[in-house]
């Protein structure tokens, strides 16, 4: 792999605006930001660009084609927060430089008929995520309703290689499912506080205020969605914020809950020219399941938090190109995220830092997430200055993975 030297473009790297600088690669590294372009080196002109790190979706549930998908979009790594693409069964995605890499829970702690099984219609029965075939032995289902049940599947699930472990808390009154099985406060501390004596980062799945009321409870490290059932209220703001909480609001799926489709995202001909038909009709519909909702409130939340000083990172909850999953898309949901953010009031900067270098650092992704020497070359030129106009990010000129340059 030759020598590479991205020249001319402004830089974000991850956390700040640096100019216009070089950044020179070699194999898969970032070497070195600023100085002399060497004569050896490949010039790939990035004036009138801006290099950014590959983005990182906080919250997804994937497969190979998912994964090619996200990478279209400069998303160079996705976290999968429940599915199969654990440590054990992901070497050809590590080694594989035309998709996305992945991180994974496996499957979250969550009772029998519990979340998500409702979202399935009646009779669906859903497989393994596009793109994945079944490797090894079938995936660990750490169904529990007491506390030694959640104790004792923490273990086998870091053995079966989740990066993190993820609970389910929810008793499906958004989902339109009120009195759907669900964890009580005994079993998720239970849980949380075994995981930590591993030292696995926790992290949970609360819609409601009530539900991240207990999950902050257990001790969770990060919420990877956002309350959608109430406007915030300073209370609930200060106690995410003095838990040293993390949250992935995943606006679009809120949006999408409630009815609003991203429809508007795929007519947007940086989109469309990249999704297929199963994956625009998926973006144009929505779940639907909660019209009483409201966006502003969400948005509103947001901007409490980030004043606050809560971490916020981008996710999106982007999972199989199904109609009734609707409002979603493996990396471009990821854009419309960033503008989501925006509109509730964050500066493009801090939407970038959401999907860059925040996340990189809450979840120990300590070689990614960032533009400097050393970490991966995984990196996004844009067309323009997202750090202005947000949906700059739309404008892609060239992505790296692992300093393989994707094929246009």
């Amino acid at each position: 792999m030759p020598l590479t030297a991205i020249t001319g473009a402004q830089v974000f790297d991850g956390e700040k605006t640096l100019g216009a600088t070089t950044v020179l690669v070699d194999g898969e590294q970032i070497v070195r930001v600023g100085g002399a372009v060497p004569e050896t080196a490949q010039i790939v002109d990035g004036s009138g660009a801006t290099l950014l790190p590959g983005l990182i979706d906080a919250h997804v549930h994937t497969g190979k084609d998912a994964l090619a998908l996200a990478l279209r979009f400069g998303v160079t790594t996705e976290l999968e927060m429940q599915g199969t693409n654990t440590r054990n069964n992901r070497a050809d995605i590590s080694e594989d430089d035309t998709v996305a890499d992945v991180r994974s829970s496996g499957f979250a702690i969550t009772p029998p008929g519990g979340h998500p099984s409702e979202l399935f219609p009646d009779g669906f029965r859903p497989g393994p995520p596009a793109g994945v075939e079944p490797i090894g032995p079938a995936p660990l289902m750490p169904f529990s309703t007491t506390p030694e049940e959640a104790v004792a599947f923490i273990p086998q699930l870091i053995e079966r290689g989740s990066d993190y472990i993820k609970f389910m808390v929810d008793d499906g009154s958004v989902e339109g499912r009120p009195g759907l099985p669900m964890l009580d406060q005994a079993t998720l501390n239970a849980g949380v506080a075994e995981a930590k004596k591993y030292g696995m980062l926790t992290v949970a799945h609360a819609l409601t205020v009530d539900a991240t009321r207990m999950a902050i409870e257990a001790g969770i490290d990060g919420l990877v969605h956002l309350f959608m059932d109430q406007p915030h209220t300073d209370e609930i703001i200060d106690l995410i914020k003095y838990a040293g909480v993390f949250v992935a609001p995943c606006v679009v799926l809120n949006a999408s809950m409630m009815g609003i489709t991203g429809s508007d995202l795929a007519g947007d001909p940086r989109v469309a020219s990249r999704l297929d038909a199963e994956c625009d009709t998926a973006l144009r519909s929505s779940f639907g399941h909660y019209p009483q909702g409201n966006i502003k409130d969400v948005l509103a939340s947001v901007k409490a938090l980030s004043d606050a000083g809560v971490d916020l990172l981008v996710g999106t909850d982007a999972s199989l190109p199904l109609p009734f999953l609707g409002g979603l898309a493996h990396g471009a949901s990821v854009h419309h995220e960033l503008q989501y953010l925006t509109q509730a009031g964050l500066t493009p900067s801090q939407a970038l830092r959401a999907a860059t270098a925040t996340t990189a650092r809450r979840f120990g992704l300590n070689d990614r997430g960032r533009i400097a020497e050393g970490l991966r070359a995984d990196l996004l030129l844009v067309d323009g200055d997202p750090t202005i106009t947000i949906s700059d990010t739309l404008n892609t000129r060239a992505v790296w993975r692992r300093g393989t340059r994707l094929a246009a």
